[in-house]
């Protein structure tokens, strides 16, 4: 039928529409400018920096050879329960978090125009591809968080191993545990990448920031950076092997790596260097919340 219709009746008809959808980005990109969801970003950043602050103190319990709550983000989010006012502040914390991630996420409104240029399609897909991951993960948290504020707890390294055994009994299971096991590496080497070159520094608004603070964040920032990549890329490798060894055990998340550092000869001296990253990291987090950005592409 659209045959009949006269091309140039279709292009404008294409040309009303598209300028629709430019109105509705924009308007949308006004909404997440607004300072009442930067505010709420801030708060989540402050979540997400002292969720890494109980994550190093709960790596130098370890190195002490103390056991509590997991070293990772439930443990954290349980030491925070567990407190004065703790379902108040895992309310606080999960709505925090998921309000980072939209604002985040929400980068994509300014860019997604790119997508439609041919000359800068890739630039433009590699910059919503990020915002849109780095969104997604401060959301994973932030649910994480009300799951945990209503009463939903879970222990992550006891759920891995039994999904990785799930996932390994179906008709290529084991090529899946591969993949994601390359990917978690991945995004360790990534983010070990990010803390050698400071590449960190981009979401952090420079010029807000007086000069003096500028290379304190930043030598902060590479060892928390440099520290994470390292235990990141440590829960691949033991993803990795449980492809390989048939044995979930072997699938462990960021406690069960610290656990592994902890095995080794050295293990309290390298637990205690993660802690210190971690604490490194969390700073950085809350540097990042006194002056946020969140476009990665300047």
């Amino acid at each position: 039928m659209d045959d009949d219709v006269p091309h140039d009746q279709r292009v404008p008809s294409a040309r009303v529409l598209l300028d629709r959808v430019h109105a509705a980005v924009e308007q949308a990109r006004e909404v997440t400018d607004h300072p009442v969801l930067r505010h709420l970003a801030r708060v989540g950043l402050i979540a997400y920096g002292a969720m890494h602050l109980l994550i190093a103190v709960l790596a130098a319990r370890m190195a002490l050879g103390l056991r509590g709550a997991d070293a990772d983000q439930t443990g954290a989010l349980q030491l925070v329960g567990s407190g004065p006012g703790g379902r108040a502040l895992l309310w606080l914390i999960g709505l925090g978090l998921l309000c980072l991630g939209l604002w985040q996420a929400a980068e994509v409104l300014l860019w997604w125009r790119g997508l439609l240029d041919p000359a800068r399609r890739r630039r433009a897909a590699v910059v919503c591809v990020k915002c849109l991951a780095k969104g997604g993960v401060y959301a994973f948290f932030g649910v994480t968080a009300l799951l945990f504020a209503l009463g939903l707890e879970y222990e992550a390294d006891e759920r891995l191993p039994e999904l990785t055994d799930e996932v390994l009994e179906i008709p290529g299971g084991e090529a899946a545990v591969y993949l994601v096991a390359a990917g978690v590496v991945a995004v360790g080497l990534y983010t070990l990448a990010r803390g050698f070159t400071g590449g960190f520094m981009k979401d952090v608004d420079l010029p807000a920031a007086p000069d003096r603070w500028e290379p304190v964040i930043e030598g902060i920032g590479r060892v928390g950076y440099v520290a994470k990549g390292i235990a990141f890329g440590l829960v691949g490798v033991l993803l990795w092997r449980a492809a390989s060894s048939a044995d979930v055990t072997d699938a462990t998340g960021l406690d069960g790596a610290m656990t592994a550092i902890a095995g080794v000869d050295a293990g309290p001296w390298l637990l205690a260097g993660i802690a210190v990253g971690f604490a490194a990291f969390g700073v950085y987090a809350l540097a990042r919340a006194r002056y946020p950005d969140r476009d990665p592409s300047e």
